[in-house]
């Protein structure tokens, strides 16, 4: 997927706005049809083979790993290193002049987000569509990762695969926020209630409120947001706390979304 959406990429030569979205628009559609086609001719393999296939479409353990060595790099007082890992693995934004508890706060940030995103989702879309939809979705997130920039080169180019991201998103960052909300035993609901919308993805704060609350932290992107004003600086021990609440949220999630 990946190197279909970089040939993509190369291929564009839109010079007008209007042409950028219509060659990002079909870039993608084409990528996520081939993807759907390809996931629904496996449908009717047995199980355990759509298990296997299933698997490459999600990234626990990548996420969980990458998060993990931002914690190590800080338990270490290594902040030049986990100002690295946390640009190289986990956010965009530029980490160089980050303090130690803002690292820490964007990695609790993208595991939340990225929960939803890398094992919520691929879940709940091979649930109600099979491996098809699972692989749809999966192309699409990619696309949105990949394009979804506002740079003069992408700002319309990746404009419909963002659009499409944020709607298969829509349930399962709801479901990814519920799912850790009852993993921490409803600890965090009502920062969860009051947070939510603060972000200016319509998706993202649900599951980064829910780990703010549950973990009571104050996770605060410079002039972006604030989640859990009043809660505890995050640090390193926030960092693990965190990844042991995504671990028993991501059980909540698998009994969900495979016994309904």
């Amino acid at each position: 997927m990946g190197h279909y959406l970089g040939w993509a990429r190369k291929s564009w030569r839109g010079l007008t706005p209007r042409w950028q979205l219509s060659e990002g628009a079909a870039s993608w559609a084409l990528g996520a049809g081939l993807a759907a086609g390809t996931g629904h001719a496996a449908s009717g393999l047995p199980w355990w083979v759509q298990g296997t296939l299933l698997k490459p479409l999600l990234a626990r353990k990548a996420l969980f790993d990458a998060v993990g060595e931002v914690a190590t790099a800080l338990e270490r007082g290594d902040l030049p290193g986990a100002r690295r890992l946390l640009s190289w693995h986990l956010v965009s934004r530029e980490t160089s002049e980050l303090s130690a508890t803002e690292v820490a706060g964007a990695a609790i940030e993208s595991l939340a987000e990225n929960l939803s995103d890398s094992v919520v989702a691929p879940l709940l879309a091979y649930r109600v569509g099979g491996l098809g939809l699972a692989a749809a979705y999966r192309l699409t997130n990619t696309a949105d990762a990949m394009w979804g920039y506002r740079t003069p080169e992408l700002e319309w180019a990746g404009k419909a695969a963002a659009r499409a991201d944020d709607l298969l998103n829509l349930a399962p960052a709801r479901l990814t926020a519920l799912c850790t909300l009852a993993a921490s035993r409803g600890k965090g609901w009502r920062v969860w209630a009051r947070n939510r919308r603060n972000t200016a993805s319509p998706n993202a704060g649900h599951p980064m409120a829910a780990f703010a609350g549950a973990l009571d932290v104050r996770l605060d992107k410079r002039g972006m947001y604030v989640l859990n004003a009043a809660g505890r600086e995050p640090d390193a021990a926030q960092v693990r706390r965190a990844l042991a609440l995504a671990w028993r949220a991501v059980a909540v999630a698998a009994l969900v979304v495979l016994n309904v």
